[in-house]
């Protein structure tokens, strides 16, 4: 029975599904073909760093970001369901998925009190300020 349904819908559960994604991903699929890439431009200035990050359909309250012993961590949690309904306006499949994401970056001497961020047109813009560094790089202690 259950291989009639999958049948009916016109894929095999484990393999029709993974090889359409990736060969020909379908409009619902698009929010989610790219979501393990998080694509990501890093810039360094003697100021700061600043990151770009690509997550396409992202709601923005799904973004996790953390600064913790130089390191920046982003963690993401997406939800997404679907619905097909014949002309009778009957369910005839409806699909539910759920992805997570993280990912991290090694970005030392910044000024975790002036970290901002901000999500436009699917893309996380992230600017951290680096920590002023004193006049004395080596560590040399001057004796009075």
């Amino acid at each position: 029975m259950a291989n009639e349904l999958m049948n009916r819908f016109g894929f095999d559960p484990i393999f029709d599904r993974m090889a359409r994604r990736l060969f020909s991903p379908s409009d619902s699929d698009n929010d989610y073909a790219d979501f393990g890439n998080l694509k990501t431009d890093i810039k360094e200035s003697d100021k700061d760093y600043s990151l770009k990050i690509d997550v396409p359909g992202v709601d923005k309250k799904n973004i996790h970001l953390t600064y913790q012993n130089g390191v920046l961590s982003l963690n993401i949690s997406q939800q997404h369901a679907t619905e097909q309904k014949d002309e009778q306006g009957r369910v005839i499949a409806s699909e539910r998925s759920h992805g997570v994401m993280s990912r991290s970056y090694e970005l030392p001497s910044v000024d975790k009190d002036n970290i901002s961020a901000q999500v436009s047109d699917g893309v996380l813009s992230v600017t951290l300020p680096k920590v002023t560094e004193t006049e004395d790089k080596d560590g040399h202690i001057e004796i009075q």
